[in-house]
């Protein structure tokens, strides 16, 4: 996916949604079978075929780890710009699957943008805006994209 990204700059909302959709299949069949990826990114997003943006596949689960109950999870992993607050917070209860929906937030933002919510020079600052949830839609970039998949968005990058 991160080539096609890359190659289309941005999709339509249309391209999202059908990209997304099969994406959100994904995260649940994975996620009802009690496990969390904890690395969701473009890189791990195999598109099937050249052509078709729907059929895809997740894959390295290198990462991956059985969630036995909520909050069981406390191993700080995952790509820094897809990471979910709850991993990098070490005052935290623990973190679950539910960190992988985060990650899919960031692709959608990616997705409809053109570029990653949080950008910053430093792994420290990157950080710092993630655990904060400091990201924006700016109005050249999104002025067209509906208020409904901003939501959406903003839904998947809550702290």
């Amino acid at each position: 996916m991160l080539d096609r990204v890359t190659e289309k700059e941005f999709y339509t909302e249309r391209e999202a949604r059908k990209t997304c959709n099969i994406l959100f299949q994904a995260m649940d069949y994975i996620h009802k079978k009690k496990v969390a990826h904890r690395d969701i990114k473009p890189e791990n997003v195999l598109l099937v075929e050249r052509e078709d943006d729907t059929s895809i596949k997740i894959a390295d689960f290198g990462f991956a780890k059985r969630v036995n109950k909520k909050n069981c999870l406390r191993t700080l992993c995952g790509t820094a710009q897809y990471v979910a607050p709850e991993v990098l917070d070490l005052h935290s209860p623990g973190y679950d699957q539910r960190a992988d929906m985060w990650s899919v937030g960031v692709i959608l933002y990616i997705l409809l943008g053109g570029y990653p919510p949080f950008i910053e020079s430093t792994q420290r600052d990157l950080f710092r805006k993630i655990r904060k949830g400091e990201y924006e839609f700016h109005e050249e970039y999104w002025g067209t994209v509906s208020t409904e998949a901003k939501d959406l968005i903003s839904s998947l990058l809550m702290v």
